[in-house]
């Protein structure tokens, strides 16, 4: 299974996958969270944020992540994702691919500023430290279409998050199994 969030810089991404990650683990599920900050100044080094590198990126991370599902290990990829067209390719080319849509209002965004890139953005244009690509500010998010999971931030805890997303990966595990089950019972 590959679980692919996407969302804009700071809606709980991250903060969801690693609480979802660690219940997984406590029941015994092997899984991997692959996190797109992380991944950037590693195997994505050298990519900028022009539309081709993010679609590079993220081509990238969910390699790794049909990698490790192959083997069991349930991978999910942490990663901003803006574009439709990429989410819809990562689904086309593994199997088992998962959409959850991270989503947190830009006003609440802008009061969170993890990391200083909302003010960064709002910034006057010609000031030096504006930034004029931020994801959802001043580029471009495609809204995911039909996403399997939608969890607001600003008003959701993390804990009924990971249960929203706990609760989808039960059902299509079970959706699963019942399937296999049938299957089997027929050819055998």
């Amino acid at each position: 299974m590959i679980i692919q969030f996407c969302g804009l810089s700071g809606s709980g991404k991250s903060t969801l996958a690693k609480a979802t990650a660690a219940v997984l683990q406590k029941q015994g599920v092997a899984v991997e969270v692959i996190d797109g900050d992380e991944y950037r100044d590693s195997l994505c080094k050298g990519l900028g944020f022009s539309k081709p590198d993010r679609m590079e990126n993220m081509r990238r991370m969910a390699f790794v992540a049909y990698q490790l599902s192959k083997h069991g290990i349930v991978a999910i990829i942490c990663a901003i994702n803006p574009y439709e067209e990429m989410r819809e390719l990562v689904r086309q080319s593994y199997p088992g691919v998962i959409t959850a849509h991270i989503d947190c209002s830009i006003t609440t965004l802008a009061v969170r500023d993890t990391k200083g890139l909302y003010q960064k953005a709002f910034l006057p244009v010609n000031h030096p430290s504006h930034i004029s690509n931020l994801t959802g500010v001043n580029d471009v998010f495609d809204i995911p279409v039909n996403p399997d999971i939608y969890i607001n931030t600003d008003n959701t805890t993390i804990h009924n998050g990971v249960n929203k997303i706990l609760l989808y990966i039960q059902q299509q595990v079970t959706g699963i199994t019942q399937q296999r089950f049938v299957t089997l019972a027929k050819t055998g």
